[in-house]
């Protein structure tokens, strides 16, 4: 046996690129003895961010990132409908954001592990004005969403990422669904106190603590959910 660390280093020669390798900078030289190099994107980013907001429980939202979709994909106003991506951690979590879709009478397609035969067709259809998907990380990780004619003199993609990940670069890869070679796009994240990146703070009295102090409170809330992905990513280095 052996890792993909030990056969990569037998190569003459190693190189690689990706757009997140700013979090691993340190990783690829202490493994590799790789430098990593900054090279400009081929057209100017377009990309918008809204303020993340932050729910008290799972349950609020679910139903906000439905209100969101709602807006963003204009099912009322087809003549400003935007396509939305809605991304989830776990497939568990994809069924619940449907669940929540189907509450509010929103048409949508799920793409996450049970539907590999029919991921292709999916992603195809995912840059069309007003639809919506909904995919886990690893199901549309990767793929070039390419937008239909018109819909990017409405924004272009629309990403909702609801919820932080054990490693900024899975949230980055999310948002680069986006705003891709030029195009608008905008990312959306939309959390909550429930979310399992703050379950370690639940299982201590101070952690608990923190998460009273910060109920209600957008700006702790939010260096909460920093402080505590900064402590997943120590933990899986």
């Amino acid at each position: 046996l052996i890792t993909y660390q030990r056969f990569f280093v037998r190569y003459r020669n190693l190189c690689g690129m990706s757009g997140t390798l700013a979090e691993v900078a340190k990783e690829l030289r202490a493994v590799y003895g790789l430098r990593m190099t900054r090279v400009p994107t081929n057209r100017p980013g377009r990309r918008r961010s809204a303020p993340t907001r932050i729910l008290p429980d799972l349950e609020t939202k679910w139903r906000t990132i439905a209100e969101v979709t709602r807006a963003l994909a204009s099912p009322d106003a087809p003549e400003h409908a935007r396509p939305v991506l809605i991304g989830t951690r776990t497939v568990a979590a994809s069924l619940q954001v449907s669940k929540a879709l189907k509450a509010a009478g929103l048409e949508h397609a799920l793409l996450n592990a049970e539907q590999d035969e029919k991921e292709a067709d999916i992603v195809a259809q995912a840059g069309r004005a007003g639809r919506i998907t909904v995919a886990t990380n690893m199901a549309g990780r990767g793929t070039d969403i390419r937008l239909a004619p018109d819909v990017a003199e409405h924004g272009g993609l629309a990403v909702v990422l609801t919820e932080r990940h054990e490693a900024g670069r899975i949230d980055r890869q999310l948002a680069g669904r986006c705003a891709r070679q030029g195009d608008p796009g905008s990312l959306h994240p939309i959390l909550s106190m429930q979310d399992p990146l703050l379950e370690p703070l639940r299982q201590t009295p101070l952690g608990r603590t923190l998460l009273r102090l910060a109920a209600g409170r957008q700006g702790l809330s939010l260096l909460l959910f920093r402080r505590m992905q900064r402590r997943a990513e120590r933990t899986h280095d």
